[in-house]
């Protein structure tokens, strides 16, 4: 396990109250920001997703071997590497993380609602 923190920013601005969720090939996390979570370690990179009313956010954080893989393939040679990567004790993320919120747009949620059947009758009616 290790402990991943993450911050939301929105325009150069810390906000607070947002939902994030964690998922990498070992399970998914959820966390409000700013705020802390232990994740399980994996050689999977860390994707992080944030949402809240109109603002969405999205991170990969990548999977990176710490110093005690090398440590075990010195002492357990090749099997000590295959125990670190499968079970991910020998690799680390980024301890802490900001997630850059953007304006979610209300037209990409809207969807057209008419068609030019109706437009072109209604311009036929207006003569």
């Amino acid at each position: 396990m290790q402990p991943v923190t993450v911050q939301t920013v929105h325009e150069n601005q810390e906000v607070a109250g947002i939902g994030c969720t964690l998922t990498n090939d070992a399970g998914s996390w959820f966390v409000t920001s700013p705020g802390s979570v232990s994740v399980h370690k994996s050689t999977g990179d860390l994707a992080i997703s944030c949402k809240k009313e109109s603002l969405a956010g999205s991170q990969t954080l990548v999977s990176k071997s710490n110093g005690a893989v090398w440590g075990n393939v010195l002492i357990g040679g090749g099997i000590g590497y295959i125990v670190d990567r499968n079970t991910g004790a020998g690799f680390d993320y980024p301890a802490t993380t900001t997630i850059m919120m953007r304006k979610v747009s209300d037209a990409s949620v809207v969807a057209p609602v008419a068609s030019s059947a109706p437009a072109a009758e209604l311009q036929t009616s207006a003569h």
